[in-house]
């Protein structure tokens, strides 16, 4: 396999390169020295990061380019608007590193840098000075993960994984490989949109992925592709280097405003992706994270976005859902009228909620379910409402 591997390494439309990083703001030559000061000052508080491939997506003449908007920090994020851990996964923290807060599912937080830094993170905590979440030694981790057998799906996130090196990722990969009730390895990674050689250039990572990934058990790469510009030649052979090394890809990824509220935008990439073997999983709802109010959609304006996106696409393009990674679960948003959304537990924190229905009073300026009025009665004899935590009415038939 490993031969068969380098071999189709070689034969890639795309030569190598190694991307040069950017770290400081006051180095972009394209943003006007003014601004650059201004910008600076975001970058003190949240991390700024990009590659000299990724910026080149960018059309600099364009103020409002949406790859721009992605990446490059913008005063706005100063403003005084949502918390750090707006999902609160300090409270489905079970170590250091560890969080296990649907009862299949473990997250590892195995490094806490990423290839470039969105500027809508949910987890930019991380990467702060005085952050310790983030555990490089997963020993304790895995030790939790064996001892719990209802744990079938492990996730590798942080920070983004494939910025480890393959010997790291391929230790963490094995060790897991060796607890049976494992099934399922999960890596979430933006590396394939923001710097393709990665897998192209690595043979021996894509040697460990065809090892680990095994007829009985396959390892799922979670991409993550904002917008359709980001589906480039060398982003797309990264795609099919990772399918032919029997990894599972799919994407997900978050509605964002100036990146991918646009219809048309989606509609293109979840057609693409499809086309390449690589469908989109999840819309996320962007969470109130502080730093993210100019990201922010509303939750009736981005299912509407959603329903267009979809017109026009086959079934096996539009499996994905549109959903809130809330404190309580995953609550996909599954329609609305004039007066009311309609929404359910696709997964929950307490099991019990699971596949609960919920009705809240439609509000077109709300963006997350915490600004949202439940519904108690709907009128029906047979439904009981209960409330739970004063965020949801959860509606059982």
């Amino acid at each position: 396999m490993l031969v068969s591997l380098r071999a189709d390494a070689a034969r890639t439309k795309t030569e190598k390169k190694k991307v040069s990083y950017v770290r400081d703001v006051s180095k972009l030559e394209n943003i006007p020295e003014d601004v650059r000061a201004d910008l600076e000052k975001v970058a003190q508080k949240y991390v700024f990061r990009a590659n000299d491939y990724y910026l080149s997506l960018i059309d600099w003449k364009d103020p409002a380019d949406p790859i721009r908007q992605l990446v490059i920090p913008r005063i706005e994020e100063l403003d005084d608007w949502g918390r750090l851990d707006a999902s609160n996964e300090a409270a489905v923290t079970v170590s250091k590193g560890v969080q296990h807060k649907y009862r299949d599912t473990a997250l590892l937080l195995c490094n806490e840098v990423c290839g470039s830094y969105c500027r809508y993170c949910f987890r930019k905590r991380l990467f702060m000075d005085e952050n310790d979440e983030v555990s490089l030694d997963v020993s304790e981790g895995l030790e939790y993960i064996a001892a719990h057998p209802e744990i079938t799906d492990v996730l590798l996130t942080g920070g983004d994984p494939m910025l480890m090196a393959t010997r790291r990722i391929r230790e963490i990969i094995s060790r897991l490989r060796e607890i049976p009730h494992v099934g399922i390895i999960r890596i979430g990674s933006k590396m394939p949109a923001f710097n393709p050689w990665r897998v192209l250039d690595d043979p021996d990572l894509l040697e460990t992925f065809a090892t680990y990934s095994t007829p009985e058990k396959r390892i799922y790469v979670m991409a993550h592709f904002d917008h359709p510009r980001e589906l480039t030649e060398p982003a797309l052979e990264g795609i099919a280097a990772l399918l032919r090394a029997g990894v599972k890809v799919v994407n997900q990824c978050p509605l964002i405003k100036g990146v991918n509220d646009d219809p048309a935008a989606l509609n293109e990439m979840w057609r693409k992706l499809s086309f390449i073997g690589a469908p989109q999983y999840y819309l996320f709802q962007g969470r109130p994270t502080a730093g993210n109010a100019p990201f922010e959609v509303p939750i009736a304006r981005g299912f509407q976005i959603f329903e267009q996106a979809k017109l026009g696409l086959s079934g096996l393009a539009k499996r994905m859902r549109f959903a809130m990674s809330h404190d309580s679960g995953k609550i996909e948003i599954l329609g609305m009228d004039e007066r009311h959304f309609y929404m359910r537990f696709h997964r929950a924190l307490d099991p019990a909620d699971e596949g609960r229905f919920l009705v809240f009073e439609r509000d077109d300026e709300a963006s997350w379910l915490d600004g949202l009025r439940p519904v108690s009665d709907l009128g029906n004899p047979r439904a009981k409402a209960v409330k739970k935590n004063g965020a949801a009415a959860q509606l059982r038939v």
